[in-house]
């Protein structure tokens, strides 16, 4: 595993897009879809899928748009934060929960008149 990480370390920004770029196109290739499809469903020109496919980068946002539209955006469970708490740390936190609302006393509360 350490040596993966290192592979990418090694690698320069032009030859990590060209592996996202590959990435990009198999997955457009093996879900049987055009470049045309997939730039429609992303909302985005065909000439940024073909800029993305080729290596030649793009936004950010063009990157999550067209993983959107292969149905790739699992690729970014690995960005999410997980905080891991102690016992304690949750005891705490429940017993600051609020267990009951209070009653507004600035409002009096209006009671039906009775017909008696």
């Amino acid at each position: 595993m350490e040596k993966a990480i290192k592979y990418w370390y090694a690698m320069s920004d032009p030859a990590i897009l060209e592996v996202l770029g590959n990435f990009i196109q198999q997955t457009r290739l093996q879900q049987n879809k055009t470049q045309q499809q997939v730039a429609a469903a992303a909302g985005i020109n065909r000439s940024t899928i073909v800029q993305v496919e080729n290596g030649g980068g793009g936004t950010l946002l063009s990157f999550i748009q067209i993983l959107r539209a292969l149905e790739q955006l699992q690729l970014f469970q690995s960005f999410e934060i997980k905080q891991q708490l102690s016992p304690l740390q949750l005891a705490k936190i429940d017993q600051k929960k609020r267990q009951r609302a209070s009653n507004k006393k600035d409002t009096p509360i209006e009671k039906p008149k009775s017909d008696w």
